[in-house]
């Protein structure tokens, strides 16, 4: 079973770099925000050089992007690593990937993210699920602060969804993008799911390809030890127009429904809305009847 341990809390006057591992930054006032908001919080936030590069979708050639990654964990100086937005990429970075020997950093960002929080949850660090630069000033208050208090080393609140039924259970929490974890599995970078709370949002997916990713999950045997399921915001995942569909919901719930096992969905995490920040690998406990995601 996945066991991870958070780093040692951020305090005021750390130093935090800002990475772009994956798209080409293309929201820039939304990113200035984002840093804005950190350094309120008191931390010194440190652009790593060329983060802003492009080279077709992505923030730079792999080789570039990867030693952004490096530089960062090796800097001595470097408390925690913030990424400057999604898209796609990471997974590039992994391929010939090996993490350095180095005190435990913070990790912060969700999407394409979902790839080296994984990857990094798998040497026992927990990085976090949570806003990217170009979409936390887009949180409410209460998501921002519930983000700053869980890397300041400050308990979070439980998260209300919708219980689909099936009782307690605690296990190691393991936040993700459906589509880039799918993209996990079978490879080396895939965490231990086995007792996991799995905790899965999208975009900008059809009902069919969700129905094609969980049916791989289903028939991979990847799902089998799963204890829980903790479903986010599968946002503009409509089906095309004038073609005969499910809508996500109803795949979420023919793919899902009958594992027998607790599934809370509507959950405040995912794109286009509230992103609350949850935690990688660390103890949680879903409540499938009460409709609670808790945080220990």
């Amino acid at each position: 079973m996945l066991t991870c341990q958070p780093p040692a809390p951020l305090q005021p006057g750390d130093e935090l770099h800002v990475i772009a591992p994956s798209g080409a930054l293309r929201e820039l006032t939304a990113f200035q925000a984002g840093v804005a908001l950190w350094e309120a919080q008191g931390y010194r936030v440190k652009l790593s050089p060329g983060f802003d590069q492009q080279w077709g979708y992505l923030a730079g050639a792999d080789a570039h992007r990867r030693q952004q990654l490096l530089a960062a964990l090796q800097s001595p100086s470097c408390r925690g690593i913030l990424c400057a937005r999604g898209g796609f990429g990471g997974t590039r970075l992994l391929e010939e990937w090996q993490w350095p020997t180095v005190t435990p950093k913070w990790l912060v960002g969700f999407s394409d993210i979902t790839s080296l929080l994984w990857s990094l949850g798998k040497q026992h660090i927990s990085g976090v699920h949570g806003p990217l630069l170009t979409t936390l000033a887009q949180e409410p208050d209460w998501s921002q602060q519930r983000l700053f208090a869980w890397v300041a080393g400050h308990p979070i609140p439980p998260v209300q969804g919708t219980g689909w039924g099936g009782g307690q259970v605690t296990g190691p929490l393991l936040p993700a993008n459906l589509t880039v974890a799918t993209h996990l599995l079978g490879t080396r970078h895939e965490p231990p799911l086995k007792g996991a709370i799995l905790a899965i949002e999208d975009v900008t997916e059809a009902p069919y390809r969700i129905d094609r990713m969980l049916t791989h999950w289903r028939m991979a045997g990847k799902l089998a030890g799963i204890q829980g399921i903790a479903i986010g915001r599968f946002s503009r995942c409509e089906p095309p127009d004038n073609v005969p569909s499910f809508s996500v919901e109803e795949v979420l719930r023919d793919r899902l429904g009958n594992l027998g096992i607790p599934i809370v969905s509507d959950l405040p995490f995912g794109h286009d809305g509230v992103n609350a920040a949850l935690p990688v690998g660390v103890s949680a406990t879903l409540n499938g009847d009460a409709g609670t995601l808790t945080i220990h």
